[in-house]
């Protein structure tokens, strides 16, 4: 704001940082400047049109240079700057945009996002279905079952508004099916907290995973920082070798909530992921257990199953 009053007034030279990151906090936030200064405003501060396009792809990059995960908050270029919920909501930002948005989502290279949740309506599906690609009509008996779906499995914990890649799986499986990429047979995570050669105390974890592909018993053991990087690490000696478009895959962000608080370490846990590949696409999953394992392993075994089959569907 004190930036833009200073542009007002006159000044025409404006100290920033890309996504705010500067050394101090007198730095403006580039990213949502530039675009109020030009779309708002309509200053010409040496940018293209096309170049602005570039603006959420430059923000992303620099967030995942510093290996930390993107503020979905953020104006212009977060994932929920141009998010809708509601059903009437969306509706309407389905007949005219402009009752909703502020600008258009494609001027800084976002995208609308319609969010799948317990107050989800048909307009939200019909809008994830044209997304992600599924053909089928609003009054399709079909997408009532589904809407039905969403607010069963919200009741028992999970959240689809932010794990999309979970929510097409389960879309795509009740809809279309998809191939069974493997099965997990059976897992097991050991942890061993104890004294090493240097006098140092530490906990290992170790994972073990028997996992079937294309009819064949795969066996893999592997040791982690922790059961989930452990688990992950052992799923992947079996799976990289057979699917190796699976190797740039890699862990953005790993969240845990509590959802039953009271119950104490009964409590069911919901596990978010978020991941990402050498093609700088980002996708989340989810995971609800009572068992933090389970949960977490139900959300990796999403990502690693959406990045099959979204790979794999597009050759």
């Amino acid at each position: 704001a004190n930036s833009l009053a200073a542009v007002r007034a006159g000044a025409r030279q404006v100290q920033g940082a890309l996504n705010g990151l500067g050394e101090r906090c007198g730095n403006t936030n580039l990213v949502t400047i530039i675009p109020t200064l030009m779309l708002k405003m309509g200053y010409d501060v040496g940018i293209s049109s096309e170049g602005l396009k570039r603006l959420s792809h430059l923000s992303r990059m620099v967030d995942e240079r510093l290996n930390r995960s993107p503020n979905r908050s953020q104006p212009y270029v977060g994932d929920s700057a141009f998010a809708h919920k509601g059903g009437l909501h969306v509706s309407a930002v389905e007949k005219d945009p402009r009752t909703y948005e502020h600008t258009d989502p494609g001027a800084v290279g976002n995208q609308r996002h319609i969010v799948v949740s317990d107050q989800a309506g048909r307009s939200n599906i019909m809008v994830r279905f044209r997304e992600i690609g599924i053909d089928l009509e609003a009054d399709d008996p079909k997408v009532a079952r589904l809407v039905e779906m969403v607010k069963a499995r919200e009741y028992d914990g999970y959240a689809y508004d932010g794990a999309e890649a979970s929510f097409e799986l389960m879309a795509r499986a009740e809809l279309e099916g998809i191939p069974e990429y493997f099965r997990c047979n059976s897992f097991r995570v050991i942890d061993e907290r104890r004294w090493n050669a240097k006098g140092e105390l530490i906990t290992i974890s170790e994972a073990t995973v028997k996992l079937t592909v294309d009819d064949e018993m795969y066996m893999a053991v592997a040791e982690g920082n922790g059961p989930v990087n452990a688990l992950d690490a052992a799923m992947r000696k079996v799976l990289v070798p057979i699917f190796p478009e699976l190797e740039d895959l890699h862990l953005v962000d790993f969240k845990v909530r509590i959802l039953t608080p009271n119950d104490g370490t009964r409590a069911v846990t919901r596990v978010m992921i978020e991941s990402a590949d050498s093609d700088g696409e980002h996708w989340n999953t989810v995971g609800v257990s009572t068992n933090i394992i389970d949960a977490s392993y139900n959300a990796l075994r999403d990502s690693l199953v959406y990045k099959l089959q979204r790979d794999h569907s597009a050759e």
